[in-house]
């Protein structure tokens, strides 16, 4: 329970999954927090009742300063800017606090999936917000968490050790030095290319989806990560864990496996990634979804999958299956990800040469 003298203003964006699950745990650790929505359906629950109850690996009733639609009240003095939405909703979150940014707040995406930082600072720029913010995004989500009510969550597991980094690096101790006194789980990232690169939810959700999809549609219920990755799933999952991490390599990057990250995240260990994903308690319980337009497809895909397959066809390395997955995901839910994707063009960095993105991600113009 913090004590008043530091008792932190913060706004939390989103009230899914993990926004509750965030929100209600900050309020319990004593800080005055902002639950913000785009909908009034998901805030009625907190609102009559002013708490979020959290369950699991976390207990207690947080009790919230506000629950708001308004942007411009739940961005209002606070410090950080906590955004917990899919990623398709960054660009529309951008839009919406720019006009009441303030210097010196601190917006931290949680997690940017694949490029998310690059995508919301150029949002920020494009219209033309004049105060100095830090924008940073983390690795992945801290929690494994799923909403039980309308205001009660179930925390699952808290992650170990979650990398973040910002655009401009050398900001980055500033934005630890902030979540630390949260989360102690948080660790710097070098730079906003290796937490982009390093998005396991790429290597996970579309593909166990996919491959499981005759299970989902039969609206059967199976443990996601643990009945659904079967030895030869895995397999498939390697392969795509494989190519990302080549990816990485082509920027200068070395990126952890999905095997290294299970063990950095949740201290699961294991000789294959099958086995490091079955030993895995932090999965246990987790549901499959019970339908293929689920954000595992509809946000992982276009958000995780088409911007590592993007640049690495800029940077000349081949994604074979990575491809193969977005072009299934496309079919089963007849849509194009490809347009709707982050990709080098629609991120302003079609062209560049490895020197100018590392430019980018330390925040030196690039000429």
């Amino acid at each position: 329970m913090a004590n008043s003298k530091n008792r932190y203003k913060i706004a939390v964006l989103g009230a899914g999954h993990g926004g509750l699950a965030m929100a209600g745990h900050l309020a319990l650790m004593g800080h005055k927090v902002n639950l913000f929505n785009r909908g009034e359906e998901r805030l009625w629950g907190v609102r009559s009742s002013g708490t979020i109850e959290l369950t699991g690996e976390i207990e207690g009733f947080g009790k919230l300063n506000m629950a708001t639609t308004s942007m411009k009240e739940a961005i209002s003095g606070v410090e950080l800017i906590m955004v917990v939405v899919p990623a398709n909703g960054h660009r529309w979150m951008a839009e919406q606090m720019a006009p009441y940014l303030k210097e010196g707040q601190i917006i931290v995406l949680h997690p940017g999936r694949t490029f998310g930082a690059i995508e919301f600072k150029q949002v920020l720029e494009r219209m033309k917000v004049k105060a100095d913010v830090i924008v940073s995004e983390a690795q992945t989500f801290i929690y494994a968490s799923r909403a039980t009510g309308p205001s009660q969550v179930h925390i699952f597991r808290i992650k170990h050790s979650i990398p973040v980094a910002s655009i401009r690096a050398h900001l980055i101790p500033v934005v630890i030095d902030k979540l630390r006194y949260f989360y102690p789980q948080f660790v710097p990232g070098d730079n906003v290319f290796k937490t982009s690169l390093e998005n396991i939810g790429s290597v996970f959700h579309p593909a166990l989806c996919i491959l499981n999809a005759g299970w989902i549609e039969h609206d059967t219920d199976f443990e996601f990560y643990h009945e659904g990755a079967t030895p030869a799933v895995t397999k498939i999952l390697e392969k795509i864990d494989e190519e990302r991490v080549r990816v990485a390599e082509a920027i200068g990057i070395r990126a952890i496996s999905a095997r290294q990250w299970l063990y950095m995240a949740y201290s699961s260990a294991g000789n294959t990634l099958f086995e490091a994903m079955r030993k895995n308690i932090g999965y246990s319980g987790i549901l499959a979804p019970r339908s293929l337009r689920v954000r595992y497809i509809e946000e992982d895909i276009p958000f995780s999958l088409v911007p590592i397959a993007s640049i690495g066809k800029m940077l000349a390395v081949k994604t074979p299956t990575i491809d193969s997955i977005i072009e299934l995901g496309c079919g089963l839910n007849e849509c194009n990800y490809w347009a709707e994707g982050r990709t080098v063009e629609n991120l302003g960095i079609s062209g560049m040469t490895v020197r100018d993105l590392r430019l980018l991600a330390i925040g030196e113009q690039v000429k």
